[in-house]
Parts: structure tokens; C-alpha cells; sequence
């Protein structure tokens, strides 16, 4: 980070140690799991609802915390943030039952929301052109660095101390931001911004009957009354929610950011790479544990190659993308990605990491590695400063409601049980979603990152293009 002002380097680094934390804990669980399914009990139900309690909060509430950032001001929003996670994370690892866990879980998801579209929002609203995109990268680099490091880090933690260790990795890195957002000086003042709280509500308890009848329904059954109606009811409310975005004077979710080319084709690719990304961590992490036998250590390492590759690549990628614009990464690099998801398929009873999962990590690395920075610049840099905290929240939760999703219809997809067979499904699944996002962006993709859409035809929802 030479290459920026002194400034810069501080705000970045607030940036990515307060996001670090939220991705850091959305995938560090995975490796946690099958440890605390043979401690509290619940199996695979339990093991899905360990993960989307905490996505549940984290995507519905997210859209609210960015107008909240917008609102009163990104600094103190991220202080509450940070301290809320803190104490959530302490009671995830007290947890005594799967409800308790679950509970604290989703209290964790609520303070992540906070703490997200804040610190990316630092960076857009400090930075523009290509010193933004080259932040941009940096941030990415780390925070997705995070999301792929947590499984090697669970599996130390429960190898060789304790599943709720896993939980308390985050207080160093808390401890050291609000050290450094002591330092940051910004003339941030509340702007006015009427928050709809509200939509807040609508969001939050729709997608989570939806969810709820997702995870249950390969118990009860569709026909069961406790299925069907959180599904029709979390539908309705969600739809509710839309047509308030619709009309409300102040938008949780402003509907013409969609209308913005790069910004709509861009949460749209989004939606289908984070789905496959989640989808994969979840199922590799589980089952090289209870499918191939590995320990909880050697399952974390199995994701170090994509962890270096996107250290090593990830800050270029979003260089070459503030110059040359970010079509063809976003192209490219979720097919690579899908070729590395199909060489999954060659796991088999048998089983050999350095062979049959190995060239797969390093694949999907490198795949990643082009993506991410490109597609957070693309999206983010289609919008101008003014709205910068709610369009990286509306990202944020796209991306989250992918992996909530494709969490909570795992038993499907895997066909009720997560062995050799289901596993070579979800492989199957999660290229197909791949294919579908590199799609996506070569069709809709168009502006370079670097030319923000002007506040005025932000404000009037219309596409220059």
C-alpha cells in the first residue's frame, strides 16, 4: 500500500480489519461444523441453520445499515458495529444448545450488517478513478482473503483447542480497529436521511420464513401448514418489501440503481458467482471432514491455494480492471472458477487431496482471484459518491442472500445426504452457476469502473447507456 497517501492507507485499513471480521466468520463455521453437530447435536438441519442464522441477519439487515451509514455518518455506525460483534461472538462461543448458538448467531449476522456497507463506503466516498479501483483491490484481496483463510483457522481452533475458539478470533482484530478509527479524522455529519425502518422489518422477516421453509421442508414435507405458509407469507412480505422500495420517498433499496447498466448486470452476476462460492465452501468443508475422513486442520488447508492466489493476484486484477475495465475479467474468471468446480468430480471413494481437490483449489483460485476486484469495482464505480454506503449495501446483501439461499436448499441439491454422491452434485451445481455468471457479465457489462454515473442521472434512475 506504498503507492497511497497517508490517509488513504488508514482508511483502508480500517476498511478491510472491519469487514475482515464479518467475512472471516461467515466461512470460518464451515470447517466448525460436523465438531458442533457431535457436541450439541441437530445434524445437517442444525449445521445449515448454524450458517444462515447468521446470513439471515446479515443480508436482510445489511440494506438497512446502509442508509443508517449514509445517515449518521459511516465511523460511528462501524464503532456500534464493532462492539456489537464483539459481544455476539462471545456468546456464540458460551452457547450451551443449538438454539442458543443459533440465536447468538443471528445477533452476530445483525452487528456484520453494520459494519460491511460502512467500511466500503470509506473507501468510495475518500477515493475516485483509479486510485478507488486500486483500493478497491487491496480491500478485496483481504476481505475475500479472510472469507478463504477462516476455514484454515477453524480447523487449527477445533483440531486443537476448541470449536468456540473459533468464534473468539475475531476480538484482535476489533480491538485494533476501533484503536485506528480513533485516529480517523472525517467531516462526516448526519445528512437528514430519513431511514425506513420499516422496509428493514419487511426485508428481515421475509427472507427468513423463506429460509425457515427452505432448511425444514426436506423434513415436513410441502404439504405441512408449518411449510407452506412461512413460505407464502416470507414471499409475500418480501414482495411488499419491493413494491415499498418502489415508493417510498426513502428507498432501503432505491429500485433505479438497478436501472444503472454496470451496477444491474453486475449485483445480477453477483447473485449467481456468490451462490456457487457458498455453496462450495460449505460442502467441501463438511465433507472432507465427514465424507473423506480428513481432520478439521487438513479440511481448512484445502482452501490455502485460492487464500494465496488471491493475495497474490487480486490487487492486480482490480488494476487492470480500473484501465482496461472489467468485462472480461468478470467473464473469464467465473469459467475458470467452473472448471475448477467440474474437477471436483474426479473425488471419489478413493480418496487423494493432492490429486483429486488440490488442482481444483488452484483452479477456482485463480478464477477468483480475476473476479472479485473487478466486479466490487464495477458495481461500486457505477455510482456516484452520494450513494456510495446503500450501493455497496445492496451489493453486500445481494451476495449474502445468494449464500443464504443456496445454504438453505443444500439438502436438495445434495439429494437429502451429503456424501460421494452429493458432493459430485453440488459440483455439478455450483459450475453451472459459475457458467451462468461469466455469462452475465459479458452480456451486460459495459462501463469502465473508472467513470462513475454523474449524480444527476443517478438522481433521475436513468442509463447513459
Amino acid at each position: 500500500m506504498a503507492s497511497f497517501a497517508p490517509l488513504q492507507r488508514l482508511v483502508i485499513s480500517i476498511a478491510v480489519l472491519a469487514s475482515f471480521v464479518t467475512f472471516l466468520d461467515g466461512t470460518v463455521v464451515n470447517v466448525a461444523l460436523p465438531a458442533i453437530s457431535r457436541e450439541l447435536g441437530g445434524g445437517i438441519t442444525t449445521q445449515q441453520w448454524v450458517v444462515d442464522a447468521y446470513l439471515i441477519t446479515l443480508s436482510a439487515l445489511i440494506l438497512l445499515a446502509g442508509s443508517v451509514s449514509d445517515a449518521y455518518g459511516r465511523v460511528l455506525v462501524m464503532r456500534i458495529g464493532l462492539v456489537s460483534f464483539g459481544i455476539a461472538s462471545i456468546a456464540v462461543a458460551a452457547a450451551v444448545d443449538p438454539l442458543m448458538l443459533i440465536v447468538a448467531r443471528a445477533a452476530q449476522g445483525a452487528a456484520g450488517a453494520l459494519l460491511v456497507p460502512s467500511s466500503l463506503a470509506l473507501i468510495t466516498a475518500t477515493m475516485r478513478a483509479d486510485v478507488q479501483a486500486r483500493a478497491i483491490g487491496v480491500w478485496t484481496a483481504f476481505t475475500t482473503g479472510a472469507q478463504l483463510v477462516g476455514p484454515l483457522l477453524g480447523g487449527l481452533f477445533v483440531d486443537f483447542i476448541s470449536w468456540r475458539f473459533v468464534f473468539l478470533i475475531n476480538v484482535v482484530p476489533i480491538a485494533i480497529t476501533l484503536f485506528l478509527l480513533a485516529r480517523l479524522h472525517l467531516p462526516e455529519h448526519p445528512r437528514g436521511i430519513k431511514v425506513d425502518w420499516w422496509s428493514g422489518a419487511l426485508c428481515a422477516i421475509g427472507l427468513g420464513a423463506v429460509v425457515f421453509a427452505l432448511i425444514e421442508q426436506p423434513n415436513m414435507g410441502w404439504q405441512s401448514p408449518a411449510i407452506w405458509i412461512p413460505a407464502v407469507a416470507g414471499a409475500a412480505l418480501f414482495g411488499l418489501f419491493l413494491w415499498r422500495q418502489q415508493h417510498s420517498a426513502s428507498p432501503l433499496m432505491p429500485l433505479w440503481l438497478f436501472r444503472v447498466r454496470d451496477f444491474g448486470w453486475g449485483n445480477l452476476a453477483t447473485l449467481f458467482v456468490y451462490a456457487a462460492l457458498s455453496l462450495n465452501g460449505f460442502v467441501v468443508g463438511v465433507y472432507l471432514q465427514q465424507g473423506a475422513g480428513l481432520s478439521a486442520t487438513a479440511a481448512g488447508l484445502a482452501s490455502l491455494p485460492m487464500t494465496i492466489l488471491m493475495i497474490l493476484v487480486s490487487s492486480r486484477a482490480g488494476r487492470w480492471a480500473g484501465r482496461w475495465g472489467p468485462r472480461i475479467f468478470m467473464t473469464v474468471g467465473p469459467l475458470i472458477m467452473a472448471v475448477g468446480a467440474l474437477m471436483l468430480l474426479s473425488v471419489a471413494d478413493d480418496f487423494d487431496y493432492w490429486w483429486q481437490v488440490l488442482p481444483a483449489m488452484i483452479v477456482m483460485g485463480l478464477g477468483l482471484s480475476l473476479t472479485v476486484a473487478p466486479l466490487t469495482a464495477a458495481i461500486l464505480g457505477a455510482i456516484d459518491e452520494n450513494h456510495s454506503g446503500i450501493a455497496s449495501a445492496v451489493n453486500n446483501a445481494v451476495s449474502r442472500v445468494a449464500g443464504l439461499l443456496v445454504v438453505a436448499m443444500l439438502s436438495t441439491i445434495v439429494g437429502g445426504q451429503l456424501d460421494l454422491d452429493g458432493f459430485h452434485s453440488a459440483a455439478w451445481v455450483t459450475a453451472i452457476l459459475l457458467v451462468i455468471g461469466g455469462v452475465v457479465s459479458w452480456i451486460g457489462i459495459r462501463r469502465n469502473p473508472a467513470e462513475p454515473v454523474p449524480a444527476d442521472i443517478a438522481a433521475s434512475g436513468t442509463d447513459p447507456h
